[in-house]
């Protein structure tokens, strides 16, 4: 890995303020957290945030400094148990643990109610009947402040009793709702009268049936991180003009601590969508077969598709914390994700577009074992050894039937080492009717199995291979970038139009035999094709080896792009 790989976090402007907090003893220590709404599942973005927030309590972990894991799941409509579970999966592959400290909004929907009967009985808020496009279009806009609601001046006497027969559910969904009266002419339009409960008749994963009224993000937010003690609440930029909501809420409840609320930049990555309602049309139209498709930029896709943990947080790291909204090249991903695995996977054997080559001069019955390092870098790997009888694969691009003066691989005459075994020398060919080569014929040079070429022979490159009386197949699954431009969401005719249709070609492939054993999420590299992971679902040891490609040895798409 790089030189960042064992270098602590770089200072940013949000460590800076809670190393001066902790210095100056405005807190003892730093509670943060990581809270996700469970409507779908995390992606890579979530991911620069989760190693933010847990980071940082890593890093004060001398001052018992703390992340908690908690679910905003205060919308029925939208959550679901899988994606609670989807989630804490995801936190745990990134390698972080929230031990005791995990959390539900839901559990505390009534410290909500009581904060919310506060605020009417100190005339701060009030029950709206007014339908929602009548206070849209009472809401103004950044040049027209807005229009009082006629309920707003209603007494506190009325407001009680009508909140508690919203409680009660003697109310229809969008009837009526609860309202902050603060100031319809502020310039922040989150400030004009907000709603801070609505009715939603539907079951909730957590509390069932038992309420029918559910607070909105930006009422339940600040009181959770007060009620939990949280003392640097983290999110992301689109959350700064709801900031001074977020203080609102907590000057004006019964709160017991006051937690700072700071924005940090999005990650934002090219040739990637990041939105949740993107990604999951992707999911509901069948574009791709699920949350985690190894297309997606999902925790669970970029984990399926063999990206390391390591790598994701190295790349988290690389980028820093800033104030300023920007676009990554996914290329540093996927190069970090090469970076990693270059050093830590195995090397195995696999051919893709195979081509037979038949050995001429092999002895019948004959069984020969190649000796392959298991890691060139790494002679603690140590070696395999692997069966060589008279017919192998190769890789079709490597045969030239008239091969050019610096193709250094076989074509007729020409000399190839087999990785890990003899020198052969291509004696003939054959084709079919297409003009397709369907065999090669070659002789062994007896005796050059791990020694250098014999005088006069020109043997200047060595060559992937699998033995076909020893080898397997497997289906192997080619997955790019799921975009074919950089910016989809800017696409004119909207981010479907500009999927890649060559972002997953499946093909069979012949594999070295210890392949069909390995388990799945093995993750290695096909030696001068790419790095690979056997699939964690559909792959089935000694039955149907199944693997996906993680990411190509080199970066073709800088090509492309003429970088």
């Amino acid at each position: 890995m790089s030189e960042l790989k064992n270098q602590p976090a770089k200072s940013d402007f949000i460590r800076d303020i809670i190393a001066d907090d902790l210095a100056t003893g405005k807190h003892a220590t730093t509670i943060t957290r990581f809270p996700p709404e469970p409507n779908g599942y995390l992606h890579i973005g979530h991911a620069k945030s989760i190693c933010l927030n847990f980071g940082i309590a890593e890093e004060y972990a001398d001052r018992s400094a703390v992340c908690h894991l908690r679910f905003d799941d205060t919308n029925p409509e939208k959550e679901e148990s899988e994606y609670v579970e989807s989630i804490k999966a995801d936190v745990k592959w990134l390698g972080f643990d929230w031990g005791e400290n995990l959390y539900f909004a839901s559990d505390y929907f009534s410290f909500f109610y009581d904060c919310a009967v506060h605020l009417i009985q100190q005339g701060k808020a009030f029950v709206e009947n007014q339908s929602a496009e009548e206070m849209r279009a009472n809401r103004g806009n950044l040049t027209l402040p807005g229009t009082p609601s006629p309920f707003r001046d209603r007494s506190v006497e009325e407001n009680l009793e009508l909140f508690a027969k919203m409680r009660a559910g003697e109310f229809q969904e969008g009837e009526c709702v609860l309202r902050a009266k603060i100031d319809m002419s502020s310039p922040n339009l989150n400030m004009r009268d907000p709603v801070l409960y609505r009715i939603l008749k539907a079951h909730h994963h957590n509390t069932g049936d038992a309420w029918c009224i559910y607070p909105m993000y930006d009422f339940a937010h600040p009181l959770e991180d007060a009620l939990e003690h949280i003392t640097h609440s983290l999110c992301t930029l689109e959350f700064e003009n709801h900031r001074p909501l977020y203080d609102w809420v907590i000057e004006n409840c019964p709160v017991p601590s006051k937690p700072r609320q700071i924005e940090f930049a999005r990650l934002n990555l090219t040739y990637t969508v990041l939105s949740k309602r993107k990604l999951l049309q992707l999911v509901k139209e069948g574009h791709v077969s699920g949350w985690d498709d190894p297309r997606m930029p999902t925790i669970s896709g970029i984990r399926r598709r063999g990206y390391p943990p390591e790598a994701v947080k190295h790349f988290c790291k690389r980028i820093g914390i800033t104030k300023f909204n920007g676009t990554t090249d996914v290329a540093l991903l996927e190069f970090d994700v090469r970076d990693h695995l270059n050093a830590s996977a195995p090397r195995r054997m696999a051919v893709l577009e195979p081509v037979k080559v038949i050995l001429e001069n092999w002895e019948e019955g004959n069984v020969e074992y190649a000796e392959v390092p298991n890691h060139p870098q790494n002679s603690e790997e140590g070696i395999r050894e692997i069966a060589l009888t008279g017919e192998i694969w190769i890789e079709r691009e490597d045969f030239m039937e008239d091969p050019p003066k610096k193709f250094y691989r076989l074509g007729p005459g020409r000399y190839v080492r087999l990785r890990g075994g003899p020198i052969i020398q291509c004696t003939g060919f054959e084709k079919d009717s297409d003009g397709v080569v369907t065999v090669i014929r070659a002789n062994v040079l007896p005796g050059t199995t791990g020694v250098d070429a014999p005088e006069g022979v020109e043997c200047r490159a060595a060559i992937h291979w699998v033995d076909a009386a020893h080898g397997a197949d497997a289906e192997i699954r080619i997955y790019d970038r799921l975009f074919s431009v950089e910016n989809p969401d800017d696409a004119e005719d909207g981010f479907l139009s500009v999927l890649n249709p060559d972002s997953l070609k499946t093909i069979t492939a012949k594999i070295e035999p210890s392949l069909a054993e390995v388990g799945p999420g093995f993750r290695c590299q096909f030696e001068r094709v790419g790095y690979f992971v056997s699939d964690g679902i559909d792959h089935q040891p000694g039955s149907k080896p199944v693997f996906n490609r993680t990411v190509a040895l080199r970066d073709s798409w800088a090509k492309q792009a003429g970088r």
